[in-house]
């Protein structure tokens, strides 16, 4: 009988570990609504509606939500993917794509995956940032999509590496922040990287089994000389001028992709043009086919279907990436197969996913670049001067947009759309640009605008939750949120909706009417949305906690508000339950870097003038807009490091600290570094506006030296883009702070008596 015993135990132990899945994720369960019990997928389905028909926590008994586990990642940063959970397993990604499985009920660690990023990064180390939005689950293979541009399945039961497939050309600025997306036996993925180089935007579908190519689409044709791949390169060259290809012309795809099984199609959403500015990408205008546009491939071979633009000719980078969400819902007297989509023009489309007709767009936020889209002709009534024609011009939104990345989530049951939105303007600036002389960046963030050499004060903008409903394009219900950069949402079966936020708390509302119901202070900012899911029969709430993202790496003091401060606060994974009862681990409170206080350097502006701009270009993305770190870095106002001109160098061109994801710039040489230390420490006498609540009041800048101070007020009119300015008292050097309404904008110029 012992063999027998032996047997019975083992089975039982395999039965209830949870490290083996037994339903199989394929085409079928993917499209199922209606089972909540896994999230298998990035939008949980291929509706990407993330909507979970589970009811079991619900507007009546969240209040007596409580932590069932917490798992601590001391060595992760940035976390903004959505977790994975089949069958009791989770599976989410860290830092640099290391992949993590875990019982979804305890939290106990069953496997880590490392792909090894910085080790086979190269030079896109200094190009790219340490987080991935998401992973892809198929029939027992879990899909990571490294940030250096490669796709890997990876045995979900084991964590064994099954294949490795490079996705980009890796001697290019390219990288791979978002999930790959599975279908049909296919795993699909894009890239990003459309700043940092002459990007040519493509999407490249693979065999899940094998890992070999099997359909590529361009987003943008090429040199025409070459020829064309297909009809729809061919017919979009008809939309381009001048020498595009010489700057790549862009449409990286890099989120916002979406399998529609009913029309057998895949939907992606495509980016800006390569550069932003449209005068030198294609100066005889054009509307630069298939830039900002939802396009329609046919899933099995990745032909063209048909596209809807939503911003032709683009200039302000309002790119299209944003979720592509599928319902069927009543327009017009009749139900629709519709597509839902807010991309960051501020406007909100409905489109007729049978063949790309738009249906209604309405604007969801503060738009001035475009008084509305003409739904006769499908395209933006513009602005007049909106195309800064004139070299400048003040316009909402910003480059980050109305909607950024951050998942919005539909609910049949309310038939509303739950938006984490922003509204904040941009200066859009090219006049100190060499329009006719610029090139294309290598490896280095040039859009061909004048931006992020100033600091953006925490008063640049505001964020809210947004309840839309789509049928009347009409605002339901709103809920303020702190900052800009505020995460996904999720909404239940139970009438709610969850979101976390740059505050690090971690809210439930009603989904009818978006009252408060229940919230928790996690410790941390979290950019990644929550997901739901059961096990054996227990509804759990999970999301990854660790500020991360554009917003908490490149826009200066509007991030560093929080102070969530680089390495001051562990990342961690939350687990809620109804019964929950662990204790919220103690975290460090927020941190404010002070800036190093340093008389004795005396800053030469010409030197700290041309350090602005090579700053910008190699070292904001991480650093900060003028050097004001948001977290995912050291703030170099506060580091010793530049003011010691070899301990510098050791970690800026050497790569002393490579190996903690700081990357060497070797090509820079003596003066360049000077020009960064001298720019750096100017920064370090400009005040800063941490507070979000602060009145907009006419700013104070220091001089150069630090001592002298001077005071200005001034006037902005948006429609003309004038600008009024009162000099009451001036040093050698000024930086101001242009009011508008509630929002501050933050320019830094040179200015001489």
């Amino acid at each position: 009988m012992r063999p027998l015993l032996v047997t019975i135990a083992l089975f039982c132990a395999f039965a209830f570990s949870g490290a083996h899945a037994t339903t199989t994720i394929d085409d079928k369960a993917l499209a199922d609504d209606k089972d909540g019990a896994n999230w298998a997928a990035y939008g949980r389905t291929y509706s990407e509606q993330r909507f979970s028909p589970l009811d079991q926590i619900n507007e009546n008994n969240v209040d007596k939500l409580g932590v069932a586990w917490v798992m601590d990642l001391p060595n992760d940063r940035s976390l903004n993917g959505t977790p994975l959970v089949v069958d009791g397993v989770m599976y989410f990604p860290g830092s640099y794509n290391v992949v993590y499985a875990v019982e979804a009920a305890t939290g106990k660690l069953l496997w880590k995956y490392d792909p090894k990023v910085i080790d086979t990064a190269g030079d896109r180390l200094r190009i790219m940032w340490d987080s991935s939005r998401g992973l892809a689950y198929w029939k027992g293979k879990v899909f990571d999509a490294t940030v250096d541009g490669r796709l890997i399945a990876i045995d979900a039961a084991t964590g064994k590496e099954l294949w490795n497939t490079m996705t980009v050309d890796p001697r290019k600025a390219l990288f791979v922040t978002g999930a790959p997306k599975v279908f049909k036996g296919r795993v699909i993925i894009g890239n990003g990287g459309t700043e940092w180089g002459p990007a040519r935007g493509y999407v490249t579908a693979y065999d899940a089994e094998t890992g070999k190519q099997a359909w590529r689409f361009w987003v943008v044709p090429g040199n025409p000389a070459d020829g064309f791949e297909n009809k729809a390169m061919e017919m979009a060259a008809k939309t381009w001028n001048g020498e595009w290809w010489k700057h790549g012309g862009g449409g990286s795809v890099w989120n916002g992709i979406t399998y529609d099984p009913e029309f057998n199609q895949v939907l992606i959403g495509t980016g800006n043009g390569s550069p932003w500015n449209q005068k030198i990408r294609s100066p005889g205008g054009g509307d630069n086919l298939f830039l900002c546009s939802i396009v329609a491939l046919d899933a099995d071979t990745g032909e063209y279907k048909w596209h809807y633009q939503t911003t032709p000719g683009e200039t302000w980078d309002y790119n299209s990436s944003m979720d592509i969400v599928l319902a069927d819902m009543k327009f017009g007297g009749q139900t629709i197969k519709a597509l839902l989509h807010a991309p960051k023009n501020g406007f909100f489309y409905i489109i007729n996913r049978a063949n790309g007709e738009l249906l209604s767009a309405e604007k969801f936020g503060k738009v001035t670049w475009a008084e509305r889209v003409d739904l006769k002709t499908g395209r933006p009534v513009e602005a007049k001067g909106a195309r800064y024609e004139d070299g400048e011009e003040l316009v909402w939104p910003s480059a980050v947009g109305v909607h950024s990345w951050h998942a919005m989530s539909y609910s049949p049951d309310t038939q509303l759309v739950y938006i984490p939105s922003l509204e904040m303007p941009g200066l859009f600036n090219d006049k100190a640009i060499a329009l006719k002389t610029w090139k294309s960046p290598d490896f280095a963030f040039d859009p061909a605008i004048d931006t992020l050499r100033g600091d953006a004060p925490a008063n640049a903008g505001k964020g809210m939750l947004r309840a839309w409903n789509p049928a009347t394009q009409k605002l339901v219900w709103e809920q303020p949120l702190p900052g800009i950069w505020n995460a996904g949402t999720l909404a239940t079966h139970g009438n709610l909706v969850f979101q976390g936020r740059t505050d690090g708390r971690f809210v439930a509302y009603r989904a009818t009417d978006g009252k408060i119901l229940w919230n928790a202070e996690l410790g941390h900012g979290i950019s990644a949305p929550p997901v739901t899911f059961t096990v054996d029969g227990k509804q759990y709430v999970s999301l990854l906690v660790g500020w991360g993202g554009t917003g908490a790496s490149m826009v200066g003091s509007i991030a560093a508000q929080h102070g969530w401060a680089y390495k001051q606060q562990v990342r961690r994974v939350f687990t809620f339950a109804l019964d929950g009862k662990v204790a919220i681990p103690k975290q460090n409170p927020p941190f404010y870097p002070k800036p190093i206080a340093a008389p004795d350097f005396k800053v030469d502006e010409k030197l700290a003038e041309e350090g602005s701009w090579l700053f910008k270009e190699s070292c904001s993305m991480c650093h900060g807009g003028g050097a004001v770190s948001g977290g995912y870095a050291p703030d170099l106002r506060a580091s010793p490091m530049p003011l010691d001109a070899k301990a510098f160098k050791e970690i800026v061109v050497n790569g002393q600290r490579r190996s903690l994801g700081m990357p060497n710039f070797k090509q820079l040489d003596d003066h360049k570094l000077e020009t960064l230390r001298h720019y750096i420490r100017r920064q370090a006498t400009v005040p800063q506006i941490l507070d979000a609540n602060a009145a907009p009041a006419a700013g104070t800048g220091h001089g150069v030296d630090g001592t002298a101070m001077c005071a200005l007020s001034m006037s902005a009119h948006i429609a003309t883009s004038t600008l009024d300015f009162n000099i009451v008292e001036a040093g050698t050097r000024l930086q101001f702070i242009l009011v508008q309404g509630k929002g501050l904008i933050l320019r830094g110029e040179a200015f001489k008596r």
